[in-house]
Parts: structure tokens; C-alpha cells; sequence
């Protein structure tokens, strides 16, 4: 992954709880690097290792860790790096997500060596969606679930959430319903 994913984990540690916490989280991890360059690739282990370091240091639940994660990257890193694709996705949460499959193609314009998931948007009605997740990468379902959650705050928009198919379960992607008022 590019390191502009390992830098949104520090952010979120360090903002939340200090540089302090961040350098625990990294020592568990065994992470050395000084610091992630952002158009850098680096190995996905690291992120992994850095998430379920957080989670252990923070006292939290990996799914937690994943789901402020998701949310903080909406919040923080989508709008500082992608502020005008951002802009342009949308002008709710259901149009921001309908056009959710269209985004990681923009963003390999940026990152040439990015290895984006897949969204397929299916089940479209007034208040409800469903939005399929397609990723080589195991272990992400919860980074997803905070990523809607952190759009629905964006576009304050409240939402409730359930993931009606899993990879953990046996399934070949996960879906997530969302739904809104």
C-alpha cells in the first residue's frame, strides 16, 4: 500500500492520543521507518501490523480500530489529498456513492502502482443501497464500513449499516446495505 495509508494511521493515533501512543503502536508493529512517504509503495504487512498494533495499544477491538480508521480517512485524508475529486463525487451520499465504482480510477492517476478495490453499486432505491466490495486484500470489511460511515458524516447524512454478505463467511465479497433518511 502507499504510504499515504500508513500516514492516515499515525494521524489518527497521533491526533487522538498523542506522538507518544503513535511511537508505542509503531514499536509494537516493528515498524522502523522514521517516517511514510506518501507516493511511496510499502509492503501491506506494514499496515496490517500497524492496525492490530493500534488495536492492542489503544485497548480496542481491531473492528473499531478499522471503523475509526475509515472514518478518519473520509474525514481527514480524503479531503486533504483528494479535496477536488471529493468535491467532485457528489452532491449527497447516494450520489457520492453511485458514483463510488468511478473513483480509484481518478486516483490511479496519482498512484500508478495502485492496487484499488473494486465498488459495484446494485439495489439502488430511494433510501437504501447496496454497495458490493470486491479487494485482493483480506481483512478491510470494517476500514469499508467506517469509510460509508465517515461519507454519511461528510454529507451529514445519517445511516445505518449491515454487511448482508461476507468473505469471512464464506462469500465471495462483501455487501454492505446502507441505509438512509
Amino acid at each position: 500500500m502507499y504510504g499515504v495509508v500508513n500516514k492516515a494511521i499515525q494521524g489518527l493515533v497521533t491526533e487522538n492520543f498523542g506522538e507518544e501512543k503513535w511511537l508505542e503502536v509503531k514499536t509494537k508493529a516493528g515498524i522502523d521507518e522514521e517516517s511514510f512517504l506518501s507516493n511511496e509503495s510499502y509492503p501491506d504487512a506494514y499496515t496490517y501490523k500497524l492496525a492490530a498494533a493500534a488495536s492492542e495499544q489503544l485497548n480496542m477491538s481491531l473492528s473499531d480500530v478499522l471503523i475509526a480508521f475509515g472514518e478518519y480517512w473520509i474525514a481527514k485524508t480524503g479531503m486533504q489529498h483528494y479535496g477536488e475529486l471529493m468535491k467532485a463525487g457528489g452532491q449527497d451520499l447516494k450520489e457520492f456513492l453511485i458514483n463510488l465504482p468511478g473513483f480509484h480510477s481518478r486516483i490511479m492517476l496519482i498512484y500508478p502502482k495502485l492496487q484499488p478495490p473494486e465498488f459495484k453499486i446494485t439495489d439502488v432505491q430511494n433510501l437504501s443501497l447496496h454497495l458490493h466490495y470486491y479487494s485482493d486484500r483480506p481483512g478491510l470489511k470494517y476500514f469499508v464500513y467506517g469509510l460509508i460511515n465517515g461519507l454519511a458524516k461528510m454529507f451529514n447524512t445519517p445511516v445505518t449499516i449491515e454487511i448482508i454478505s461476507d468473505r469471512d463467511l464464506g462469500h465471495h465479497h462483501e455487501i454492505y446495505k446502507v441505509n438512509w433518511n
